[in-house]
């Protein structure tokens, strides 16, 4: 596995944004009926790490995969995830009021307008994966439909936050948190990973390795959530901090103690880090840099 420089890295992920912004700029309409064009856009554009659109074009990169197919399907799990915040922060659900540092599309627009603005991005999503022209070979289309549909679905995102939503006010034991968070953040993540070795040839080996990655950081990423919503604050993180223990909501912290959460966090990095050494592939650095990024990350 090679290594990358903090600055090459930096200058890789400013990259991979730039062209995840364009594309989310010009698949994303400003003339749907009725202001809708205006909903989705606030709801997806100018805010967010982009971690999984990162994740799945750095996946590609590392098999070398196809740039078209690659483009659609990072903005495809950014729809995704962007459509699962807007409705997660209604009042039927998490009834939060400020995300990515801004009112949440249910403030702004108003609890209709937020419904069908996040059924609108779902659908999108699934449009930008099944291009009518000859862009993208169909056996990728249908691959990247089926991954992206499973992770959101009542096996991965809606299933997780299903759970979430039941277990208030309950302890969860560790095996029990781990499959929630694992559906509920790790499966989309754990699938923008497979979505971009998707794009490209991979040996039965390789893919396993990355799957074996993308559950790891997918699990990594959640665990780091929940300590950053003890230790941070709303200025840093976009949103409301301490949200998880004022609604009573098992987290990591909770389930294990702050330290113990800690070391969780690295070990899961650590086998991140393992699984793209078994890989066999030779351009996994990005990768790997985000992996790191996630273990280290303060918002």
């Amino acid at each position: 596995m090679s290594a990358l420089a903090a600055q090459d890295f930096d200058a890789w992920q400013a990259g991979a944004l730039s062209r995840t912004e364009a594309a989310l700029d010009r698949f994303v309409p400003a003339e749907a009926p009725a202001g809708l064009g205006a909903v989705m856009r606030y709801a997806v554009l100018d805010g967010g790490k982009r971690l999984r659109p990162l994740l799945v074009l750095a996946a590609n990169e590392a098999v070398g995969g196809q740039a078209e197919a690659a483009v659609r399907a990072a903005c495809a799990v950014e729809l995704i995830h962007a459509y699962s915040l807007v409705h997660d922060d209604m009042p039927c659900m998490d009834n939060d009021v400020l995300r990515r540092g801004k009112p949440t599309v249910h403030v702004k627009f108003g609890q209709a307008a937020a419904l069908l603005g996040g059924d609108a991005l779902q659908a999108l999503a699934f449009e930008l994966l099944t291009p009518g022209d000859a862009s993208v070979p169909d056996s990728i289309q249908a691959l990247h439909c089926r991954l992206l549909a499973r992770a959101a679905g009542g096996e991965g995102m809606a299933g997780g936050q299903a759970i979430d939503l039941a277990a208030v006010g309950q302890q969860l034991d560790e095996a029990q948190l781990r499959q929630m968070h694992r559906l509920k953040t790790g499966a989309l993540l754990q699938a923008s990973v497979m979505m971009g070795a998707a794009c490209g040839p991979g040996s039965a080996q390789a893919l396993a390795a990355l799957n074996d990655y993308g559950w790891a950081i997918g699990l990594a990423f959640q665990v780091i959530d929940d300590i950053l919503d003890v230790t941070g604050d709303a200025a840093t993180l976009g949103k409301t901090a301490g949200k998880d223990a004022a609604s009573g909501k098992p987290t990591y912290v909770s389930a294990l103690g702050m330290d113990e959460s800690l070391a969780y966090a690295r070990r899961l990095h650590d086998q991140a880090q393992a699984a793209l050494a078994q890989s066999g592939l030779a351009n996994t650095a990005a990768l790997s840099a985000l992996a790191q990024r996630v273990i280290a990350r303060n918002t």
